[in-house]
């Protein structure tokens, strides 16, 4: 079981790293909104520091990954229970597993809006001033840690079998990356998409640092969810937009590491 979840884990890594890659330089190449606007980005060591908060993040989550997470999924999986009919599997089952995950996704999503205990880590991804490709990997350890224990809940009631997971998984990865970037998409081919997936334009709504908008938007995949469940921001994406959360600074790499277990005030 974890040499089959350690080789799909490596086939996922590839992908997502090579799709990063490519992101990362289209939106250099062709970027939607200059960081220039931004006073703390308006220098080469500016950037530099940005992005290599981020990456530090990731790095930690990549560490954490095949430790504690992995294991967990290879886990829930191994002993989920036994109750899906014949029908459910194959391609059939996972186009059921990919829709299922996906609205669960976006209500964890919202819980990590609505419940304090969970913003207190999710708010290390929100403090990111600037949208790019770096942003869809900047997340709180602590916060994956607790999607990896709410997911292997699901995978155990649901049954998802384990290759269904990983291909979620990477979708997941794919979509942030997507919708994080800066690539400058023709507006017309950007509406389009907007109808199916979530878009760049659409997100760069949920990461305005203003809490109402901030507060909505929480589709990840599909953008389907959000018209559903009525959490779709009227606003729409402007060059100027403030990112980030409202009323809080960004803050040096150390501080983000212990920021949710610090007290509000501080």
């Amino acid at each position: 079981m974890f040499e089959k979840i350690a080789n799909l884990a490596g086939s996922k890594a590839g992908l997502v790293l090579v799709y990063l890659v490519v992101f990362f330089v289209l939106e250099r190449v062709f970027p939607k909104v200059r960081p220039l606007i931004k006073a703390h980005l308006d220098t080469l060591i500016g950037r530099l520091h940005r992005i290599g908060r981020n990456f530090a993040l990731a790095g930690f989550n990549a560490i954490l990954s095949p430790l504690v997470v992995l294991p967990l999924t290879a886990l829930a999986g191994s002993h989920a229970l036994d109750w899906r009919p014949d029908w459910w599997s194959g391609w059939p089952g996972l186009a059921i597993d990919l829709l299922l995950l996906d609205a669960w996704i976006y209500w964890w999503h919202r819980a990590n809006h609505e419940v304090p205990l969970l913003w207190r880590f999710h708010e290390v991804h929100h403090l990111d001033t600037f949208l790019d490709t770096t942003s869809a990997l900047r997340f709180h350890a602590g916060e994956v840690l607790l999607s990896a224990l709410v997911r292997a809940g699901v995978i155990f009631v649901l049954a998802v079998p384990l290759a269904h997971v990983v291909v979620f998984e990477t979708l997941i990865v794919l979509a942030a990356i997507f919708h994080h970037s800066n690539v400058n998409l023709p507006e017309r081919l950007e509406r389009i998409l907007s109808w199916l997936i979530v878009t760049p334009s659409i997100h760069w709504v949920h990461h305005h640092a203003v809490r109402a908008d901030t507060d909505s938007n929480y589709s990840t995949v599909l953008s389907v969810w959000d018209r559903l469940f009525t959490t779709r921001s009227p606003n729409r994406r402007q060059p100027d937009m403030p990112i980030g959360v409202e009323g809080r600074d960004e803050e040096v790499l150390t501080r983000l590491v212990v920021r949710p277990f610090r007290s509000r005030e501080s």
